[in-house]
């Protein structure tokens, strides 16, 4: 054997540099996560400065929509092009979008930029999730995905934290400002320290997929949206949006079985821990947002607390969340055993939804509390437990279009669960309220349900407040009962995962006359070619 000099992207190397990429990574991440909440606190102050009460739900929509929408095209563009240059891209485009919100002037503009930013942000979530695969072994890499699912649950309290103290401080504007510093941290992190293989070839687009599923997406999306509050379940537009998702879903799966390179190759769902995993991660979804989402107006109105308040009372599921993810990950990579994780998880989410469906209005706060925390114990074990068992099934070069496929249709479960929670929620508040206010209450002091807020529902009698109160509780409590069974779903679906060993080195799908000629390329047709050992190139290569 001749030994051919093979030119390729260096492996990370040293803790130390390791350490940098992963701090670069985590950026990235908290970048896309705290936009996803970053708003909520200040979307009412923002849309009365700029005339758009009107349009206040595509705020946060056209984020949701567009971020959700590219996951799966980042995820095939990442295997088939190479992360690096894709995770640069979705951290400007990001960066350019938050310039534009900073600077809008019109709601319409504002609406524009959070879609553009929407657009980075998709990517930023999936390419740091898929680049730890490229540095790191899946048997390692559980303690860095536990400390990546730590960075969702700091986001989901740091982000309304957030925009709630730049609003009252120095304006709401800062909350798109202050992404221009942390995506410059994040640009420098992956430039200096992210060294992947670089991949060879052009690859083909799967255009007729990328439109399709927009289009599916963008009218399921709206349908959970809009169903049972802007528009009547019944209402042609919305039985329209479901014919939409249902016909260009059929028409996506059609265009995918014949493509060359499908952005959700149908293949996947032939592997038994793909759809296992997907399915428990679309279920914890829907139960996951379908709680959390409404716990701080149930809070501010049944409790009395103010809008910070709320927020801060959400602290212990985020901090059981982001200390279960980290010792979830860390005894995955010291043990190398992972099933029972995601399962007990599930069990421990079923759980804390029976205890959320007991909460009264005599309860302390700190009965809300104790429950949470449970639910972040739960959805610590599991949420990134089964992206690493997603990880784990695929090689290397499929690793980044399956991880997007499945935390796409995570982020459709979280979309659902929002949607359809807070439907039911706001007609079961409707029916509570009118059946247990007079009409005249309900006209004049009361304002309305639509006009009840925290302060003014302190300032009733409490001949008044106390049907208010009840009302509310009496809407959302029982919701979360009929969220358990989708946790213990979840566990049961897990219970037939496929424990496969993780693997303890990198692989590198590579063409042998590509090492000859000194060139690395990651290549989908030679899947026998692989090294177990990529530092092994440094020293041999195959012969000619």
């Amino acid at each position: 054997m001749t030994r051919t000099p093979a030119h390729r992207a260096e492996p990370v190397r040293g803790t130390q540099h390791l350490g940098l990429l992963f701090v670069g990574l985590m950026l990235s991440m908290l970048l896309a996560a705290l936009n996803q909440t970053v708003l909520s606190t200040a979307l009412p102050t923002i849309v009365g400065e700029l005339n758009g009460v009107n349009e206040m739900l595509w705020v946060i929509t056209a984020y949701i929509l567009a971020s959700t929408i590219m996951m799966p095209v980042y995820g095939k563009l990442g295997d088939l092009m190479g992360r690096k240059p894709l995770l640069l891209g979705a951290i400007l485009v990001f960066m350019a979008g938050s310039v534009v919100g900073a600077l809008a002037g019109t709601i319409e503009v504002l609406i524009a930029a959070r879609a553009i930013q929407g657009l980075g942000g998709g990517g930023l979530i999936i390419l740091s999730q898929a680049a730890i695969a490229d540095v790191v072994p899946a048997r390692e890499r559980g303690k860095y995905m536990g400390v990546m699912g730590g960075v969702f649950a700091v986001s989901s309290v740091a982000g309304p934290l957030l925009g709630g103290w730049f609003t009252e401080g120095p304006g709401w504007r800062w909350a798109f400002w202050i992404n221009i510093p942390l995506g410059l941290l994040a640009l420098t992190g992956a430039v200096l320290f992210l060294k992947l293989p670089r991949h060879a070839g052009r690859p083909r687009l799967d255009i007729g997929g990328m439109v399709l599923l927009a289009v599916a997406t963008t009218c399921l999306v709206l349908f959970a949206t809009w169903g049972g509050g802007k528009y009547a379940w019944t209402d042609p537009v919305i039985l329209g949006l479901i014919a939409g998702t249902l016909v260009a879903g059929a028409a996506f799966v059609a265009v995918e079985r014949r493509t060359a390179e499908p952005i959700i190759p149908m293949h996947l769902f032939g592997e038994r821990n793909f759809v296992l995993t997907t399915v428990a991660g679309l279920l914890t979804g829907v139960g996951m947002f379908g709680a959390i989402g409404y716990l701080p107006t149930y809070l501010q109105m049944v409790f009395g607390v103010d809008a910070t308040a709320s927020g801060l009372l959400m602290v212990p599921m985020m901090g059981t969340l982001l200390v279960t993810s980290i010792l979830a990950g860390r005894a995955v990579s010291r043990t190398g055993r992972y099933k029972w994780l995601p399962v007990a998880g599930s069990v421990i989410v079923a759980a804390a939804m029976g205890l959320l469906s007991t909460l009264t209005p005599e309860q302390g706060v700190w009965h809300v509390c104790l429950y949470i925390a449970v639910l972040g114990l739960g959805l610590g074990l599991s949420m990134q437990v089964l992206v690493l068992i997603v990880q784990n099934t695929f090689p290397l070069r499929q690793v980044g279009t399956a991880t997007a496929a499945n935390n796409f249709f995570r982020q459709i479960g979280a979309t659902l669960g929002s949607g359809v929670v807070g439907s039911v929620f706001a007609g079961r508040l409707a029916d509570q309220l009118t059946e247990r206010l007079p009409a005249a209450a309900l006209e004049g002091g009361a304002g309305g349900a639509n006009s009840l807020t925290p302060a003014l529902v302190a300032s009733l009698p409490e001949a008044l407040r106390d049907p208010i109160v009840a009302s509310y509780n009496d809407a959302l409590t029982p919701i979360y009962l009929w969220i358990l069974p989708l946790g213990l779903l979840a566990a049961a679906l897990l219970c037939f995962v496929v424990e496969k060993p993780l693997a303890t080195s990198i692989e590198q799908d590579v063409a042998p006359e590509a090492l000859a000629e000194g060139n690395l390329a990651v290549t989908a047709d030679r899947p026998s070619d692989r090294l177990r050992d990529p530092a092994a190139l440094e020293t041999t290569a195959p012969a000619r």
